[in-house]
């Protein structure tokens, strides 16, 4: 049994690119400015869980006084949060 063309995921794909392309119609192509603000709202998605991380990391290891036992997994924990809010803000409809 079939859920119907409502629930057809390339009938829903092909109505995100015919929206997306009446929008780029509609407003035109994005600024240099624009461009350049979006990378660097990427890269702050991506730097601050990694960041945060490492330091949180870094501070349990000061005071467990345990190497860098904390440090590493905080950080890699960091690095696949940053990489997937970075990947779920890229693909927002």
């Amino acid at each position: 049994m079939t859920d119907g063309p409502e629930n057809d995921p390339l009938i829903e794909q092909a109505r995100l690119r015919r929206d997306r392309n009446a929008r780029w119609l509609r407003e035109g192509d994005m600024s240099v400015g624009r461009r350049l603000a979006q990378i660097g709202v990427l890269g702050w998605i991506f730097v601050v869980p990694m960041l945060g991380g490492l330091f949180f990391g870094r501070w349990l290891d000061a005071r467990l006084d345990s190497g860098l036992f904390w440090t590493v997994p905080l950080l890699v924990l960091g690095v696949c949060l940053g990489g997937w809010t970075a990947w779920k803000w890229m693909n927002a409809k």
